[in-house]
């Protein structure tokens, strides 16, 4: 086991002194699972903006549309991390299928009783497995890395191409679904979007030759070892819920001040430009050799974040407000790569999906929150309150890393010992 262990990093990195997407994309078997991945995540961006929107032009309110989509994210934070779970255990194949199958019902389902001006708690109901369903691809994608570049000085540029791939997946899903809502009919966002789920979630199930292998023994680490129980992944989920308060008091403060000028389909195009930034600086992430510690990225990125997000309420000008979207946009992405980074260093491989998971749920709760809080204060206040949403999340956020950074500390491990289970993975796919 000692040879197997030894030898195989080291045929990953000795192609490439200097890591990059380049060396990353030549990876063997990778296009496999990234194309039909890529095209599944795609309506991930594009659910919560449908609701809101869908619900804002059936009931006339943002309280009641930020409340909708905000069911949404609770329920899919609660379930993503069982989802994780449970694909450690099964295998993401077992989990993915029924998964869209019952997402692409519930959406529907969900639109027509919003068609239908259904009384809002109807809403809710149908909201609760609409997120549960969310199908957890960037995650899934994630933990396949984990398979192909195990002690890899890859996987850093694995992370950021991930970021990269998911905030593409924001620059195009907003625009489209707010398109799709503003040119054709209120519900052909999230019509598309389930539909958009179900063929993309079926293609990248089809791809069983790289999905991380399951064995006996990985089910009773999964089973008995929860990836929140490690101290540093806590400390990620605070930070990935201030992310997702960005997220959220974005979308809706930037439907609300498209509208208040006459020109809603400019929210699409304000949201781009601040997914585009998010986009941009996680290309740069990702082609940089960092040589600080990446818990002290985070804390300096996270820092940037939180000052730039504080101006937002300010702007009262369509440039103004793109030019600050962009920056915030910027800074997101440091952020994501480094807390997507450090999990390969604090959770072991078994329990990484699950890991993956809780961060990305962590996203969905800040956002399901921040959609809820910006909805009442842009309807109860002035136009741009919605935007102390994310100044107070990212600060409080910042806070919290700042007090216990310390967690956020890697833990030693010997190829050998530490990762000799592990290896019985890779082995299978290569």
């Amino acid at each position: 086991m000692a040879s197997t262990v030894s030898t195989e990093p080291s045929k990953d990195t000795s192609a490439s002194s200097r890591p990059g997407y380049g060396q990353l994309l030549r990876t063997r078997g990778a296009w496999t699972f990234l194309l039909p991945g890529f095209a599944a995540r795609q309506p991930f961006a594009m659910l919560t903006i449908s609701i809101v929107l869908l619900v804002q032009h059936t009931t006339g309110s943002y309280g009641a549309a930020g409340a909708a989509a905000a069911v949404t994210g609770v329920s899919m934070a609660l379930f993503a991390p069982y989802s994780g779970r449970l694909a450690d255990r099964y295998g993401q194949r077992a989990v993915l299928i029924p998964g869209v199958l019952l997402h692409t019902l519930s959406g529907l389902t969900l639109t027509a009783l919003a068609l239908a001006h259904a009384p809002l708690w109807a809403l809710f109901a149908a909201a609760v497995p609409t997120g549960a369903s969310v199908p957890q691809i960037g995650p899934m994608v994630r933990a396949r890395w984990g398979v192909k570049l195990q002690d890899s000085p890859l996987m850093t540029t694995a992370a950021a191409f991930e970021s990269v791939t998911d905030e593409l997946t924001f620059v195009f899903g907003p625009l489209l679904a707010t398109a799709l809502c503003t040119g054709i009919d209120p519900a052909a966002g999230l019509m598309t979007e389930a539909a958009l789920t179900l063929i993309g979630g079926l293609l990248f199930a089809a791809q069983k030759s790289t999905q991380p292998a399951v064995s006996v023994a990985g089910h009773a680490r999964v089973e008995h070892a929860s990836a929140l129980r490690v101290p540093g992944v806590r400390v990620l989920v605070v930070a990935f819920l201030g992310i997702g308060s960005v997220f959220g008091g974005m979308q809706v403060s930037l439907a609300a001040f498209s509208e208040s000028i006459g020109e809603p389909g400019l929210n699409g195009v304000l949201y781009g430009v601040f997914a585009a930034g998010n986009m941009l600086s996680g290309i740069v992430c990702g082609a940089v050799v960092w040589k600080a510690a990446p818990q002290q990225r985070l804390v300096v990125g996270y820092g940037a974040l939180a000052l730039t997000a504080s101006g937002l309420w300010a702007a009262h000008s369509v440039l103004v407000l793109a030019g600050l979207g962009l920056l915030v946009g910027m800074c997101i992405a440091p952020a994501l790569i480094t807390g997507y980074t450090l999990v390969e260093g604090l959770v072991p491989a078994g329990a990484r999906t699950e890991a993956f998971t809780w961060l990305t749920g962590a996203v969905a709760l800040g956002q399901a929150a921040a959609v809820t809080v910006a909805g009442q204060l842009e309807d109860r206040f002035w136009g741009g309150a919605g935007f102390l949403v994310p100044m107070g999340g990212t600060v409080l956020a910042l806070a919290t890393l700042v007090t216990l950074k310390s967690r956020l500390a890697t833990r030693p491990r010997s190829r050998t010992v530490a990762r000799g289970v592990g290896h019985r993975v890779p082995m299978t796919v290569d």
